[in-house]
């Protein structure tokens, strides 16, 4: 049964603050270097650091006698599934942050708090407790007074920010389904190798690609490649394990309050008195999500 997790809630927490803080990073790349590129060079790095990793355990598991037979096949597809619907997401966030700033981008991106369990509900005939879709709503208020700013008008990045978060919302039901049946950690690699292998066609195709720029990303791509998409992507996969995804999009949308706070701390990026009742609205929100069930009491 998928309920509260204390481990679980934990470990979301750190991969929603390390991508909060990635929208900065996000942002600094874009100075240097094409979305695309940035997205398939982050991807990869994160592929890469995972590696070591997956070679250490594996020798672990060998070395063990209860060890159960893997399904490959499952991994591979839920890899590849996985990673596809992270490159479009990926890549209309990152664009998306060309035309926008880093608090909007943090909280659009978290509308996949509301698209998820409509998802969940309409098309998966999951049941969600009423405290969630309280919890859904004060999120949609929380959205509200961050991102509708400039009277009802709704920018151009707003909008591919917007579309990020439909994609986001199908990655995480995605990894829902798959991480309970297969490895966690070799699925997550296999996604950031299938997002930037996706991702690297279209920067051939529409970018200019030179060292010297990635080299002077450097910082950017590397916390973007080493601690958001390789380390942030795979707590997410081990955090959603045996939680319900409602709880978990929720947790992982502390993400946009952190990238408000780290616009601010970082890009001197102000807050006004309509987005601090926004981040209290979200952060009340995620509160009552995890708190738990009579039923499980």
């Amino acid at each position: 049964m998928k309920s509260f997790n204390i481990k679980n809630t934990l470990i979301l927490l750190l991969t929603a603050t390390i991508w909060g803080i990635a929208f900065v990073a996000q942002s600094v790349g874009m100075e240097y270097v094409g979305p695309f590129t940035f997205t398939a060079t982050r991807s990869i790095i994160g592929g890469l650091v995972l590696i070591p990793f997956i070679v250490l355990t594996s020798k672990n598991q060998n070395s063990s006698k209860n060890n159960a037979t893997p399904n490959n096949k499952l991994l591979i597809l839920g890899g590849v599934c996985c990673g596809v619907f992270l490159c479009i997401a990926s890549n209309f966030q990152q664009i998306g942050i060309k035309y926008t700033t880093v608090g909007r981008a943090g909280f659009i991106t978290a509308c996949y708090i509301i698209i998820v369990p409509i998802i969940s509900f309409i098309f998966l005939k999951k049941k969600c407790d009423f405290k969630l879709w309280i919890a859904v709503i004060l999120s949609l208020i929380g959205l509200y007074l961050l991102c509708i700013t400039d009277g009802l008008t709704v920018g151009k990045g707003d909008i591919l920010v917007f579309i990020c978060a439909i994609f986001f919302s199908l990655h995480i039901l995605v990894i829902d389904y798959f991480s309970p049946k297969v490895d966690c950690v070799k699925m997550s690699c296999i996604q950031f190798f299938v997002c930037g292998i996706l991702s690297a066609i279209p920067a051939f195709v529409t970018e200019s690609i030179k060292l010297s720029q990635l080299l002077d990303a450097w910082a950017p791509i590397l916390y973007a490649g080493v601690l958001s998409s390789g380390i942030a992507y795979t707590l997410q996969i081990v955090g959603q394990k045996n939680m319900n995804p409602t709880i978990a999009s929720l947790i992982l949308s502390l993400e946009s309050c952190i990238s408000v706070i780290a616009g601010f701390l970082i890009l001197n990026q102000t807050l006004s008195s309509r987005e601090v009742f926004g981040c209290i609205f979200m952060f009340g929100a995620i509160i009552l999500a995890q708190l738990p069930s009579k039923s499980n009491n």
